[in-house]
């Protein structure tokens, strides 16, 4: 017979049971098909396995494997916050990235989106051809590199790869764009129509966004190089190496050091529930000591004496991803040359349209001045020059030498001028 205070585990463990069961059900999507309420009958609600997705694994020997893994796993595996997974969306158009975290690296270059620890790399598995490109071209190296002696550490070799197959993709890319506008900008420059400058309209536009993206590149491998912490911090192998090395006999000695300095201080009284056992103690010797080493190890880095080798690399990525910015800026400064050869063209086809507009004006004011004279003569009235038609005749011949006169005075004023050559 259960005692009155005591807690009763029969129908509650029963209730708690099916709860738990229906709860499960509905969490793997099983049960019901609107999971919104009645008010939302298309509208299905994002459950946490939708969170999971496919990752690749690469180790440091070149092996890989397909994995799924969720986003709390992968946040945990590789301590990183939310945000910067957000980057690796593909849901998502972010811009190029590269960002030095405590234990990874996280990489968002064009269609390569990984994350880079010193054991490991997890890249996004996707069908595109960049990814799957450099998941073959890291296990190759990787592998190749298990015999021969290579001074970059494994998450340096990773970024090496990203930031090689992201600078020859942008660069592919440029060449295509030039072999595409040189004909089509040469042949608007010979012949201008509506169909060419439309051409010409579309693979402006392409290049305005293709520049943005090999500019954004630049711009962050810019700012890797002119910020040492952030170099320091994608030391990822240097700083498991002095996490290792932290050995038992320093992490007793922290507690030693600890329990002194509570011995020294007799007049402070002392809580049970404030006592923490020997298993936490340790914890929290071994977090401030790896604390201490990590800070030490910043400290050192951001002085210049560690980033070296990072800094050249990004250095030869960086002048790659320059040059090929400097072919698109040159392409623009020949469409723009174009565009200027376009405007002088149009320009002298409208000074020809207005030059030959003001020959026909003043012809057409000549001619009305002979018009007029023939209207008065063509008058009902007497006079004694219709007595004799040869009169008449000579009426007409003075009328349009004065006529041609007049206009010959036209055409030497336009020249004194030089509106146009004669």
């Amino acid at each position: 017979m259960a005692q009155p205070g005591a807690p009763s585990y029969g129908a509650d463990s029963e209730s708690v049971t099916s709860s738990l069961n229906s709860s499960s059900y509905f969490a793997n999507g099983l049960g019901g098909q609107n999971t919104c309420g009645p008010g939302f009958p298309g509208l299905k609600k994002r459950s946490h396995n939708l969170a999971s997705r496919s990752w690749i694994l690469i180790d440091t020997k070149g092996n890989s494997e397909v994995v799924e893994l969720d986003k709390f796993t992968v946040m945990r595996r590789c301590s990183l916050p939310s945000r910067d997974l957000r980057l690796l969306d593909p849901l998502f158009i972010c811009p190029s990235s590269i960002l030095g975290r405590e234990k990874a690296i996280v990489v968002s270059l064009e269609q390569i989106r990984c994350i880079i620890t010193a054991d490991e790399v997890i890249l996004k598995n996707s069908l595109d051809e960049s990814v799957l490109q450099y998941k073959f071209e890291l296990c190759k190296r990787l592998e190749i590199s298990k015999d021969s002696y290579d001074d970059l550490p494994f998450e340096f070799r990773a970024l090496e790869v990203a930031l090689e197959l992201t600078c020859a993709s942008l660069d592919y890319q440029v060449k295509e764009s030039e072999l595409d506008i040189y004909p089509v900008l040469d042949e608007l420059a010979s012949s201008i129509s509506t169909l060419n400058l439309e051409r010409v309209r579309r693979f402006k536009g392409h290049l305005l966004a293709l520049t943005q993206r090999v500019q954004k590149v630049c711009d962050e491998i810019e700012h890797l190089m002119n910020d040492d912490g952030d170099m320091a911090e994608m030391y990822l192998t240097e700083k498991k190496e002095r996490r290792d090395n932290l050995t038992i006999s320093d992490i007793y000695d922290q507690i030693n050091t600890s329990e002194d300095v509570k011995v020294a201080s007799k007049s402070a009284p002392v809580s049970p529930v404030g006592s923490s056992s020997g298993l936490q103690k340790l914890q929290r010797a071994f977090s401030t000591m790896s604390s201490s080493k990590h800070g030490s190890f910043l400290s050192s880095s951001s002085g210049g004496e560690n980033i070296d080798q990072l800094e050249m690399l990004l250095e030869a990525y960086f002048v790659a991803i320059d040059n090929t910015l400097n072919k698109l800026l040159s392409l623009k400064e020949y469409i723009d040359d174009t565009e200027d050869l376009i405007n002088i063209k149009l320009g002298n086809v409208q000074n020809q349209l207005i030059k030959f507009e003001l020959l026909l004006t003043a012809a057409t004011f000549v001619t009305t001045i002979f018009a007029v004279v023939t209207a008065i003569f063509g008058m009902n009235f007497d006079d004694s020059v219709f007595n004799e038609p040869s009169t008449f005749n000579w009426v007409l011949i003075i009328s349009g030498v004065f006529c041609a006169v007049v206009y010959a005075s036209f055409l030497i004023y336009f020249r004194h001028k030089k509106i146009f050559p004669l």
